[in-house]
């Protein structure tokens, strides 16, 4: 890479991208607007007392700084990203169409029902088919994201155990290594005590070690499946008796439902809750902190917990359910002020639509299929962790680094080099220098053919010794390599202006 120094610090037409606060200069302005007159201050002592050092710029340079920035977010959009337990994948503009019309993309929550009969009507079919899917009777559409979804489910469970009048004494939700991240926190922040259930060598729940923890004080089980090592749990049908007949619940985490939808319905399985990631099985936008949706399906034995507010069908009308007086069941409550995220429901009810139930199993079929196509394209030179096959992740760890001097870490920054966003590292944590990749079912053969050809070129540079390749890297972006650890606890998330120049006297 050349090291030549340019006067502006661009490189070739990447601009360097000052803070907008320091691109902004005195009495600049993108507007021009008279002073109001004939307003009486209300504020009384509130008042600004001075400037509050907006930055100062037209409106073309606005324009500017804010494009340039997106130009420097990797997305889906712009190539492959193989982010394991995520599911990167593209997102269909009919989707984006539908979401835009002005019935749905304008709709207010706080519009008196009778003025929005197609947008309860989606939400009723969306959750029609979020049911039909799952196996399940009952649907909770309000929770704003997987793990928000996770939180209505053990919600769920805790009313069920109050109705009970076990609430008290069923404190424990067992938790296994190979469940999603999130799990053990959800549960704690629930009130629950957290116990782990250990994976065996092939990377699933290790059942001896399951039915010795259950016991009269289990609330639950929160597996993942298939789970976070790319698996599937062969056992979960006696995991699901085996806790119901110690009177706990069964919370299933849905992330991984794409590698499932329309092969297996949870419900079959024994599942009492479970949520559905919409961006990643259904392909709405993902990241960025939303707006998400995490709808939450439900058994026989949690639906009458359900939040407020649902859909009920009264005749041949629709009814939103807002309060609990006017329920006939026994929710536990309200987790959002209003009712979901109706451009997130356009979308995923788009896309559904749009596949049909075998296009849907399709994709599961694909995503498999991919996941084990990398697998195997790299298992003689990367270490799998498992033998496989996979389902729609495949998961390789450190071993084929040893004595290389290069970590997981620095793999995955020199991927960015190569032009891809890394994959995820360091996770599954029962994985020593977990490496897990996901293709997911809309990339092409051809594109992962040459995301396997850099894969295996970089395997054989560090084991070549060609050491620097990896630990200078990324070398070919805007920034080189952060120093993570300080970035994560020393943050630095105000901008403060650099002190005045001093006149020499």
């Amino acid at each position: 890479m050349s090291n030549k120094q340019t006067h502006t610090g661009h490189r070739g037409l990447v601009y360097e991208e000052a803070l907008i606060f320091e691109r902004g200069r005195d009495g600049a302005c993108g507007v021009d607007l008279p002073e109001p007159e004939g307003v009486t201050p209300r504020l009384n002592g509130m008042a600004r007392k001075g400037a509050i050092g907006l930055p100062g710029l037209s409106e073309p340079e606005v324009m500017r700084h804010f494009v340039r920035l997106s130009q420097k977010n990797y997305s889906i959009d712009a190539g492959f990203y193989p982010l394991g337990s995520c599911t990167m994948k593209h997102n269909p503009r009919l989707n984006e169409k539908m979401a835009r019309l002005p019935g749905f993309a304008d709709v207010h929550p706080l519009q008196p029902q009778s003025t929005v009969p197609g947008a309860l009507e989606l939400m009723s079919e969306l959750g029609r088919w979020l049911m039909e899917l799952t196996g399940m009777p009952a649907v909770a559409m309000s929770p704003k994201a997987g793990a928000h979804g996770e939180l209505c489910g053990l919600m769920a469970i805790r009313a069920a155990l109050e109705a009970r009048g076990e609430a008290d004494t069923r404190t424990r939700v067992l938790v296994p290594e190979s469940a999603h991240g999130t799990n053990p926190a959800t549960a704690a922040a629930c009130g629950f005590s957290v116990d782990a259930i250990p994976a065996t060598e092939d990377g699933r729940v290790d059942l001896a070690a399951f039915e010795a923890k259950l016991g009269e004080d289990v609330a639950g089980i929160m597996l993942t499946n298939p789970n976070t090592c790319g698996l599937f749990e062969r056992d979960i049908r006696k995991i699901a008796d085996a806790v119901h007949d110690a009177g706990g619940y069964f919370y299933c985490d849905g992330a991984n439902f794409n590698a499932i939808v329309g092969r297996v319905k949870p419900g079959d399985l024994g599942v009492d809750a479970m949520h559905i990631n919409l961006h990643k099985t259904f392909s709405t936008p993902h990241g960025g902190g939303g707006p998400g949706a995490g709808p939450v399906v439900l058994s026989d034995a949690l639906a009458p917990f359900a939040p407020l507010p649902y859909v009920v069908k009264e005749g041949d009308k629709l009814r939103l359910i807002e309060d609990e007086a006017a329920s006939d069941a026994d929710p536990f409550g309200r987790m959002v002020a209003f009712h979901g995220q109706m451009g997130m429901f356009v979308r995923a009810l788009s896309y559904m639509m749009s596949h049909g139930s075998d296009g849907l199993r399709q994709v599961a079929e694909d995503a498999v299929l991919n996941a084990n196509y990398v697998l195997a394209s790299l298992k003689d030179v990367m270490s799998a962790s498992f033998e496989g096959p996979c389902m729609h992740e495949a998961l390789f760890d450190d071993r084929f680094l040893k004595g290389t001097g290069v970590e997981t870490l620095d793999f995955a920054k020199a991927m960015i080099d190569e032009g891809y966003h890394p994959m995820t590292v360091y996770f599954p944590l029962v994985v020593h220098g977990a490496m897990l990749i996901e293709p997911t079912e809309t990339e092409s053969k051809s594109t992962l053919d040459v995301f396997i050809g850099c894969m295996r070129e970089l395997t054989r540079a560090a084991k070549a010794g060609e050491t620097e390749r990896f630990t200078n890297a990324p070398e070919l972006t805007p920034r080189r390599r952060l120093d993570e650890t300080a970035a994560a606890r020393k943050p630095i998330l105000r901008w403060t202006p650099p002190a005045p120049a001093q006149a020499a006297e």
